[in-house]
């Protein structure tokens, strides 16, 4: 089967080839600058800026050969961000272009549209509620999650009146090698060994291991019940934020200094230095049933949060090792 990932050269869309070329598939990657060199040998590279696709600017000829695009490449998720327009600047990327490729795809004749959705599209906690699932009414409350949302009903809506296969995936925070942003920072810190005071929280989240995520998306690319359908997507295996930091010491072997400051006291701190949505993410729920994918497609975790560390901490081991 020949397949187009788009972002190839982000977090995911790097695993996400191995996996498929591991898998026997042929791929054509989706980059922005030729220049880009993949840690693979694909088929094809196809450069350029997928916000920039129209009618004039067309990748169909491309895209003729394509049985499945999974779409990665988006505008993701920003702590504090400064666009004077938040929601415009995400729909460009994460609504506009999407539209324009799933349009293209169509008349290419693609057989199947695979989109890495988020679970911001169900809403940011489960505080006082049940876990997500995919029957819930979508509530997101952000623009990145309103943006997420709009492109799967651009997407389902094609769908019903168009050839081509949808498959929605909703995925939390995704974890592994070469991870970045705020994971990436509990690393670090958990290195340096810096006393945290975050050793009495007893929320519960989904998370997800990157290894777990490439196989999920290698089996809905095939599987026929996967067609136009949405998936929530976790490891299946919730951790609070007090045991997520002791298993990232762990597989680092490091020690950790862990303080037992009462979690009301950091939450009041956080409203006074406006800092509620960090506060969301180290404190609250954020739960996610897997059920569906389990059931529907009989699909099962590939690796233990523990298997994920200690491969991101042995990888990290060697890359300094090989400096």
């Amino acid at each position: 089967m020949k397949v187009f990932v788009t972002g190839a050269t982000g977090f995911v869309g790097k695993a996400l080839i191995n996996e498929l070329l591991n898998a026997g598939h042929n791929i054509v990657a989706g980059v922005r600058n030729y220049s880009v060199e993949l840690p693979v040998e694909v088929e094809q590279k196809l450069v350029g800026d997928l916000s920039l696709l129209s009618e004039q600017n067309t990748i169909i000829d491309t895209l003729k050969k394509i049985d499945v695009v999974i779409h990665t490449a988006a505008r993701v998720h920003i702590m504090q961000d400064k666009a004077a327009d938040p929601l415009t600047e995400f729909r460009k990327m994460n609504v506009n272009a999407t539209l324009a490729l799933a349009k293209q795809s169509v008349s290419a004749g693609v057989k199947r549209f695979v989109f890495i959705s988020s679970i911001k599209v169900n809403g940011e906690s489960t505080n006082n509620r049940q876990a997500f699932r995919e029957t819930d009414k979508p509530a997101p409350e952000d623009a990145y999650g309103q943006s997420k949302l709009e492109a799967e009903q651009i997407l389902f809506e094609m769908g019903q009146t168009m050839p081509m296969e949808v498959v929605v995936i909703r995925s939390p925070l995704i974890y592994g090698p070469e991870v970045k942003a705020n994971f990436a920072s509990m690393i670090k810190i958990i290195k340096k060994g810096i006393p945290l005071p975050f050793g009495a929280i007893h929320n519960e989240r989904s998370i997800l291991a990157i290894d777990n995520l490439v196989d999920f998306l290698r089996l809905c690319i095939v599987h026929p019940a996967a067609a136009n359908q949405v998936f929530l997507m976790a490891d299946g295996k919730d951790v609070s934020t007090t045991e997520l930091l002791t298993k990232i010491a762990k597989a680092y072997k490091r020690p950790i200094h862990l303080i037992p400051v009462p979690v009301c006291w950091m939450i009041f701190i956080a409203k006074l230095t406006n800092k509620n949505n960090i506060s969301d993410r180290l404190f609250g729920n954020l739960q996610i049933d897997i059920t569906k994918a389990q059931q529907l497609l009989g699909w099962k975790p590939v690796v233990s949060m523990e298997q994920q560390l200690n491969k991101m901490a042995e990888l990290d081991k060697n890359s300094t090792q090989n400096k």
